[in-house]
């Protein structure tokens, strides 16, 4: 049986409201986690794409906005990309929490649902350990763009 979440847990030095901006606003999305750009249509429903000259395009769908605080999304980065409307089995659910502390960010990401996809449990496995590395390296370029646009501002 393959787990199903993937949780991860870091500290951020830049206010909550700026950490806010970086998740939320496709300008900064498409630097720090996609290499080729994002769409976002910030508010429940909305939808969004992530691009990598890498990987291409994946399709998400906004599913809660709640400004500084509690953003999550639903992706589909699992299956022919592009093309694929991101729905429960073929997508999972990506939630970060944002709590201040101090004059830092605390970010806690969880993304659910890799053991309900509809595919093989070798598949489902693979996909979730990609997201895990994935997890770690786009958190790392996070917070390393976070520490950046503090101090141009």
């Amino acid at each position: 049986m393959v787990a199903d979440q993937i949780e991860r847990d870091v500290l951020i030095q830049a206010p909550v409201e700026r950490v806010w901006e970086l998740l939320t606003e496709a300008e900064h999305v498409g630097t720090w986690f996609g290499d080729a750009g994002a769409e976002i249509d910030l508010r429940p429903g909305g939808a969004m794409r992530f691009s990598w000259t890498k990987h291409g395009t994946t399709r998400g769908r906004v599913e809660t906005v709640e400004p500084p605080h509690r953003f999550a999304y639903r992706w589909a980065p699992f299956g022919p990309r592009d093309e694929a409307e991101p729905v429960p089995g073929n997508s999972t659910l990506v939630e970060f929490t944002l709590v201040r502390e101090g004059e830092a960010t605390r970010l806690r990401v969880v993304e659910t649902g890799f053991a309900s996809l509809d595919m093989a449990d070798e598949q489902r496995a693979e996909n979730r350990d990609g997201n895990v590395r994935g997890w770690q390296l786009e958190l790392d370029d996070l917070i390393a763009y976070a520490q950046q646009a503090v101090v141009s501002r």
